[in-house]
């Protein structure tokens, strides 16, 4: 017997009976494997060896057991009976136990019950609670497995329920206060009252909005200041109280106390001006007036109405009076400068309240005489340096000028002349100091020049002043939420992946003097995106280049040192693959930039995109952004995406056609301007456009892209470009041949439709027309011996296998036609149309279309290019006649046939296009490619087309079919 330490099995040495040697837990060790070997006696001795399983049964030898040994809950007395109180869990380590739960004691008045539900005990509330009756229940509840049991207590606490909520007496209250009342004082108590009792009726109150000039008491509702209050600033306050009890669930009331403010006399008169100044010559008549002086209060009513007086400070003794009203300063008589060459006035602004309040202005006034030399400044020009932001009113320099006079004729008044609109500085006329008028901003402006005058009537100087404004640490670095859009372009060239700097933070400090300092403050743990603190400059990291979309959010932060600002990088990275670039396109957005696509137009372009093409938006691919460098002035810049189709057909492209694309988006630039506000131009022609193959060569446009291209960068996006690099490639399509293609083949030859069709050829092909009932690609599936295949019934139709043999196709609603729900006619509202895949690059064609209308115009059919130029077929009713137009893409052929009445009748009539190039022949008769001659026959009803076109003069009005033909270089 193979066996280890603590096994539980032995074997008897001579009788091979296995026992049990130890005590046996299944739930230790339900299973032992182990060998057994037999072995003789003889020389050599010989053995033999068995392998033995042993699965050990269950027995019921453990007791449920409680997850919790309490359990506790609380209950509103008003529950409804069947509310779910707690579950209680146990578990029993025996298999297969099957644990029942019941209360076993402690449920007065049975008002609870407990069922069994997904290994636990639910215990309800069995019949209606009331609180004043019973207030706590100590359940026992007990664990079963038929044979064991364990018991848990579970307490349950009953709340009084809360019925009642605070009612105000009124829904505004309106009281009035002194501006001058202290802080603290008690503006009015607001109360509540509350029909319950306990802590359902204790009342809390408070305040919804944070007025910080009130308060209010939560217990006992006093409002009351905790500022000082100020009419002049704010003349009332609402606020908004609420009254909440303290019950489960808690409910309030709300009312509204307006605190009207009252004026008092509490602010003096203030002057403009610490102090005037002013000048009049000695000679002016008495009631000339020298100088204005004024004064505001900022009470209101008489408290805030202003005169002026000289009573009580001084007149220059009696020289000099002032208007009470307009604070006009004027001479009272004739002024005499060699007794009084400089009068110090002292005047008063009082106000009409009681008591009346009063503030003094100096004004001083000077008696000029007269002057003949002019002023002198000691420079021509200053250099002023003044910091930013300092205080309005600071006097930031003093502008002096000289004069070779003496006595009055010495006096020299100061202005500012140019360079101060607005006014940003004011220069004292006298003393000539330059004043801060408003706040000084470097980021705003960094420099002001004046021309400032210096005057001694009637002679003047004039010079030059620069402040220049000393940059501060005053603005916070500016930092938007950004996104890294890094299109990794998985190629087999090395080299493709981004190994310098992408770009940087895009933060902004309007300090010029600031050195921003950078840093990831989370989300960057794995060092995908590498940071220079101290420029900012970003990198990718190498674990990046690989096949694996990723989408990472991370927390930037900038700082200057004193202030900063965080903002969220958000970093995807998508796969940008040859199946996706081979399936693109690009459109050409209209006057618009890189970076304004980028920031903000980028979003709401791409939902644009998506609902054109009814799928998420996650599945639009942008890839490329680049502005278009051949239109020379107009902005125009080139989009190139591609898009997954929603619900791609397996083993088909998950994506959209570079074709499909360009039809959808073409046909539906309306609505796309509309979504995205963004205009989208036709789109650009390729290089086949210039017809460069030769023969029925068949241009085939090549795309390589270059993954080298610099990361753009707006205020908002980091995105990585993949430029389209256009090329061409000429290829012999199928149906031609030859060594230089210049040869057609009739794919016709072989009888591809068998004895159930008839073969039509095409350029490229062939296509089979089925005999009655018969059906498939080549006429190979017959209606009557055939059964089912997929896609043999056109348009969602059901195919239904027939007991007699054959099928049939079961059409849904709507006007198809049997047997295979094919549909051949269409009507559409005015103001409407039909889209079908374009007909591309064709060297001939027939094409025919029948129709019913009244209309004595409108467009049958259009083919052509998506930039509205060049080669295009154009089928039109003009005047009830058929008239096409075409062009190869030099010139417009119209062929006109007539018909007498015309066709827009509301009759059936059918019209056919036979397009083709006339085929250049060699001298074998053997044909050598296309010429430059094209040819277009339009043949309308059952017209003899022939007769028409080489008859038809000769008989008259027989001109049911008409041709043109067009030359040019251009197939």
């Amino acid at each position: 017997l193979e066996t280890g330490a603590g096994f539980p099995f032995a074997i008897n040495n001579s009788t091979g009976w296995i026992v049990v040697a130890s005590e046996l837990d299944r739930e230790t060790v339900d299973f032992y494997s182990f060998g057994v070997e037999a072995q003789d006696q003889g020389m050599p001795p010989m053995a033999s060896t068995a392998s033995v399983s042993i699965t050990i049964l269950d027995v019921n030898d453990n007791s449920p057991e409680f997850t919790r040994r309490e359990y506790s809950a609380r209950l509103n007395e008003d529950a409804a009976v069947g509310t779910s109180v707690l579950t209680v869990s146990a578990v029993d380590r025996d298999a297969n136990s099957v644990i029942t739960y019941q209360i076993s004691s402690g449920n007065t008045r049975n008002r609870f019950s407990i069922t069994s539900q997904s290994g636990g005990g639910l215990i309800s509330l069995a019949l209606p609670l009331d609180y004043k009756l019973e207030r706590q229940y100590l359940l026992t509840v007990a664990a079963s497995d038929g044979t064991r049991q364990d018991t848990a207590l579970v307490v349950v606490n009953v709340t009084d329920a809360n019925t009642h909520r605070p009612v105000f007496q009124s829904s505004h209250y309106t009281i009035n206060i002194n501006e001058d009342r202290p802080v603290g004082t008690t503006v009015v108590v607001i109360s509540a009252t509350d029909e319950d009792t306990g802590e359902n009726a204790r009342i809390t109150y408070l305040m919804e909005d944070s007025i910080p000039q009130f308060r209010i008491a939560t217990d006992t509702g006093a409002v009351t200041t905790q500022m000082e209050l100020d009419y002049e600033d704010q003349v009332s306050y609402t606020l908004a109280i609420t009254a909440r009890d303290n019950g489960i669930p808690q409910k309030s009331d709300t009312t509204y106390l307006e605190i009207l403010v009252s004026d008092v006399n509490d602010n003096a008169p203030q002057f403009l001006r610490h102090s005037y100044q002013g000048s009049v010559y000695e000679d002016v008549p008495a009631f000339t007036s020298v100088l204005q002086v004024s004064a505001t209060d900022r009470d209101s009513g008489l408290n805030g109405r202003v005169f002026y007086t000289f009573q009580g400070g001084d007149d220059g003794d009696g020289d000099f009076i002032i208007e009470s009203t307009s604070g006009i300063v004027r001479t009272l008589r004739r002024l005499d400068r060699e007794n009084v060459p400089l009068y110090s006035l002292r005047a008063f602004a009082i106000d009409k309240g009681v008591p009346a309040r009063r503030t003094p202005v100096e004004i001083q006034v000077t008696v000029l005489d007269v002057n003949d030399n002019p002023p002198v400044f000691e420079h021509d020009e200053f250099d002023i340096f003044v910091e930013e932001n300092s205080p309005i009113g600071l006097v930031v320099a003093r502008i002096m000028a000289t004069d070779p006079d003496e006595g009055t004729n010495a006096q020299i008044m100061y202005q500012i002349v140019e360079g101060n609109i607005p006014e940003v500085f004011q220069l004292d006329i006298f003393s000539g100091e330059l004043t801060a008028l408003a706040d000084l901003d470097y980021e705003a402006k960094a420099e002001y020049v004046m021309v400032v005058q210096a005057t001694s009537a009637p002679l003047v100087s004039r010079a030059t002043v620069h402040v220049r404004l000393r940059d501060a640490n005053d603005n916070s670095p500016q930092l938007k939420n950004f996104e890294i859009l890094f299109n990794n372009y998985i190629t087999n060239r090395s080299g493709s992946f981004p190994g310098g700097v992408i770009g940087r933070i895009p933060a902004h400090d309007p300090d010029v003097s600031d050195r921003l300092t950078y840093t990831f403050e989370q989300g960057n743990e794995l060092n995908l995106v590498l940071l220079d603190p101290l420029s900012g400059d970003l990198r990718l990291s190498p674990a990046l280049d690989n096949n694996r979309p990723l989408e990472a959010v991370m927390r930037v932060s900038v700082s200057d040192g004193v202030h900063s600002a965080s903002a969220q990088c958000t970093l995807r990275v998508t796969v940008v693959t040859d199946e996706m670039l081979s399936n693109s396109i690009t459109l050409r957005l209209a006057d618009m930039s890189q970076e304004l696509f980028l920031s903000p137009l980028l979003s709401r372009f791409l939902e644009g995109v998506a609902a054109v093409l009814a799928t998420p938006r996650h599945r639009v691919v942008l890839f490329n952004i680049q502005a278009d460098t051949d239109v020379g002035p107009a902005r125009i810049l080139n989009v190139s995406l591609s898009a997954l189709l929603p619900e791609p057909a397996p083993g088909a492209s998950r994506f959209f056609s570079s074709e499909e694309l360009q039809e959808r988006l073409y046909l539906n630039r309306s609505l796309l301007a509309a979504t995205t506000a963004q205009q989208v131009l036709p789109f650009d022609d390729n290089v086949c456009l210039r017809e460069p193959c030769e023969n029925y060569m068949r241009c085939v446009s090549v795309l390589q892209f270059d993954s080298s291209a610099p990361f753009l960068a707006s205020d908002t996006i980091l995105f990585r470009p993949i430029h389209p690099v256009t090329g061409l490639r000429c290829r012999c399509p199928p149906g031609f041949t030859g060594d230089y293609c210049e040869t057609e083949i009739d794919l016709c030859y072989s009888s591809p439709c068998g004895p159930n069709g008839r073969c039509q050829s095409r350029e490229g092909g062939y296509t089979c027309e089925c005999h009655e009932e018969f059906t498939g690609e080549h006429c190979e599936l017959s209606a009557r011996g055939g059964r089912c295949t997929p896609g043999v019934c056109r348009n969602g139709g059901t195919c239904l296998n027939l007991l007699v043999g054959g099928f049939r196709c079961q059409c849904p609603p709507g006007h198809y036609e049997k047997p295979f729900c094919t549909m051949s006619t269409r009507s559409f509202p005015p103001h409407s149309f039909l889209t079908f895949r374009g007909l591309r690059q064709r060297f001939h064609f027939t094409l025919g279309l029948t129709f019913a209308t009244r209309e004595r115009d409108g467009l049958l059919l259009y083919n052509g290019r998506f930039n509205e130029r060049h080669d295009f077929v154009a089928l039109e009713i003009v005047g009830e006649q058929l008239q096409l137009t075409f062009s190869a893409g030099e010139t417009t052929t119209t062929v006109s046939p007539f018909v007498p009445g015309g066709v827009s009748d509301g009759q059936w009539h059918r019209v056919q296009l036979h397009y083709y190039n006339k085929a250049v022949v060699g001298r074998s008769g053997v044909p050598q490619g296309p010429s430059e001659q094209k040819v277009a026959v339009v043949t309308v009803d059952d017209c003899d087309t022939t007769m028409a076109l080489r008859f038809g003069h000769r008989l008259g009005n027989y001109s049911c079919a008409a041709q043109g033909t067009q030359g040019g270089t251009k197939k």
